[in-house]
């Protein structure tokens, strides 16, 4: 297949996770961005459309950033973050988009991280 026609595909996928996820104050999409040396996560207020809380491989408030990269151990450090991030503005319960990835892997680490941490989907 092509590298065009599977961009476009994942365009697709993406939209069409993004029509039925949406977040609110009470219940913020917590968005999942994975680069090929950073991983992003957004807690979003779509309503309002405002990021409510941030974590990421890069901001400075993450211990070890230097060590950190886009893999499944990097990503349960980032989820527990994230969490943690969360219910310091008092976010307990969120709405997971995953942004068109395959629920496996670096995203479930994060995703799993983040429930340990208090976080509820």
């Amino acid at each position: 297949m092509r590298t065009e026609q599977k961009h476009k595909l994942a365009r697709l996928r993406k939209w069409r996770i993004r029509k039925k996820v949406s977040g609110t104050k009470e219940r913020p999409r917590m968005s999942v961005c994975f680069s090929n040396k950073n991983i992003h996560v957004q807690f979003i207020d779509d309503i309002a459309r405002v990021t409510l809380a941030a974590a990421s491989t890069v901001s400075k408030a993450t211990p070890d950033r230097e060590n950190l990269a886009a893999n499944a151990k990097s990503a349960k450090a980032v989820g527990a973050l994230a969490a943690q991030a969360a219910l310091t503005k008092g976010i307990k319960q969120v709405v997971f988009d995953r942004n068109g990835a395959r629920y496996h892997g670096k995203i479930k680490a994060l995703a799993d991280a983040a429930r340990e941490a208090g976080l509820q989907f």
